[in-house]
């Protein structure tokens, strides 16, 4: 019974494919499960509650006896709206504000660990880390520089822990993961007028490998102290250039290169009294891997140069749980995500990314000795910014304006110990 679970849950999780993944900062992901959403995440590399800790922090399985599984899914419905500011976009000469970049997506999640003995843990998670998706009107003002963006992954994180004695226990994960990128936008042939024009695809894939470790110490009784670390992945994407005017653009081959960030949480749980716990979250992560991507066609000629110019960034998460009774545990908590964003002028209509503050609660029902059920709520917060792209020296037109933001984020988890 329990084996059958574990194979539709797996199969759920890799059926859906990440249809949709939504930003975080930059287009990391920290909602890999439900059970820390209602705690905006604080405290996530030393909490260990279920399985899902396989991802946050592979030492805490040292917390997990006998075997447990998790899954769930965070449904996403982000909002990026962009307002014209004197935009010009040569070769076109007018076009909409673009709708909402944004849509709702799902991103589903499953873990499973199992104690070996007294001293060793296993897991495996599978999940998807990075993601992202806008997607403007056909005819916006921006539509030379991007119609439509988006980035997957797909994620298979097996991992062990050790536990050295009461306070001490260390972990360490490999990653293998698929990334796939796809890039719509329209291009044109000068002089103008009479020009003609197309759509341009980017369509590329990559599959690399990563790794993860982490400890955690417990100076008191009362206190847990967790340090994790996800290594960079590099990325060497091949696919194709697709255009859909020949007599403008020819279909070819293309490669575009990406090394995903590395990431640092150190986290802290402290438990105040017999129903309040309050937990605490500082992350880096290292986004300036991500400078100009350059994209190429099959001959090694550079087609387009996207300058991202991202800064590193950090994270900080404060949070809490108060336990009602034996079965109801209520969670809230607070966050402050810093964008890799330097200013209006880097500033992509791709990625209208800016800082963010995060408002969750959650609850979390202990219906008996095996089986738990989460659900989580956020509320984000993107302050509203201004874009100075000026891309007109590669005929993709200047644009200028404002985006409003937010994006609500609802999970639900299932974790049961057997």
């Amino acid at each position: 019974m329990q084996k059958k679970l574990m194979a539709q849950a797996v199969g759920a999780v890799l059926g859906v494919a990440f249809a949709g993944a939504a930003q975080a900062s930059g287009f990391q992901l920290a909602e890999q499960n439900a059970s820390g959403l209602g705690n905006a995440y604080a405290g996530s590399a030393v909490v260990g509650e279920n399985a899902s800790t396989v991802y946050y922090n592979p030492a805490a399985m040292s917390k997990l006896s006998g075997n447990n599984i998790s899954f769930g899914t965070n449904v996403l419905k982000p909002s990026y709206k962009f307002k014209d500011d004197g935009s010009s976009n040569y070769p076109a000469t007018a076009g909409t504000n673009g709708g909402d970049a944004g849509g709702v997506f799902y991103l589903p999640n499953f873990y499973a660990t199992s104690q070996i003995n007294d001293k060793w843990y296993a897991g495996i998670g599978v999940n998807s880390p990075f993601g992202l998706r806008t997607s403007y009107e056909a005819d916006w003002v921006g539509r030379f520089q991007s119609k439509v963006f988006d980035i997957k992954t797909y994620n298979v994180n097996p991992s062990v822990a050790y536990k050295a004695n009461d306070k001490w226990s260390f972990g360490f994960g490999i990653d293998w993961q698929r990334m796939q990128a796809q890039y719509t936008r329209a291009a044109a042939t000068l002089p103008y007028p009479g020009y003609q024009s197309t759509d341009v695809r980017l369509d590329v894939t990559n599959d690399a490998w990563g790794w993860n470790s982490g400890v955690t110490f417990k100076p008191s009784q009362t206190m847990d102290i967790g340090l994790s670390y996800r290594s960079r992945v590099i990325h060497h994407l091949h696919g194709d250039l697709y255009s859909s005017n020949s007599a403008v653009k020819a279909n070819s081959s293309a490669r575009v290169d990406m090394t995903l960030p590395d990431t640092y949480i150190l986290s802290v749980s402290q438990q105040l009294n017999e129903r309040w716990t309050m937990l605490g979250d500082i992350s880096r992560t290292n986004w300036s891997t991500v400078d100009k991507v350059l994209i190429e066609d099959g001959s090694g000629n550079l087609v387009q140069v996207l300058n991202a110019n991202f800064r590193d960034t950090w994270r900080i998460a404060l949070g809490g749980t108060y336990k009602i009774n034996d079965q109801w545990k209520w969670k809230y908590g607070v966050a402050y995500d810093q964008s890799p964003v330097r200013g209006v002028e880097e500033r992509l209509v791709s990625l209208p990314d800016n800082n963010r503050f995060w408002v969750t609660t959650g609850a979390q029902w202990t219906v008996d000795e095996h089986t738990t059920l989460d659900a989580g709520l956020a509320y984000i917060y993107i302050p509203k910014d201004r874009t100075e792209s000026n891309q007109t020296a590669t005929y993709q037109g200047n644009v200028v304006g404002t985006y409003t933001g937010s994006i609500m984020i609802l999970g639900v988890q299932y974790s049961v110990k057997f």
